[in-house]
């Protein structure tokens, strides 16, 4: 992992269970109520449009700024923990 955020690292560091949308990296109050209100409500069903996407950067990205409006960097931050935690628990 290159720099990261303290948020990353600790999503990052152990099973995600239930943890709410909010606890992923790049993910804050606003646009994880955007995600909420799109059905997204916790980090284990982005993870599931993650896979869905086939972990590909770039549709993950644009989907995340369709859905919520995300900034390049919040998606990035958020892809780059979903891809963590893929490498790390599948």
């Amino acid at each position: 992992m290159s720099s990261t955020s303290q948020k990353h690292k600790n999503f990052v560091a152990e099973p995600m269970g239930t943890k709410s949308v909010t606890e992923l990296a790049g993910v804050g109050d606003v646009l994880g109520k955007r995600l909420e209100l799109a059905g997204f409500d916790k980090a284990y069903v982005v993870l599931g449009q993650f896979l869905v996407l086939k972990k590909d950067r770039e549709l993950f990205q644009e989907w995340m700024k369709d859905t919520c409006g995300a900034s390049t960097k919040h998606s990035s931050d958020c892809y780059q923990c979903l891809s963590d935690w893929c490498e790390e628990f599948m």
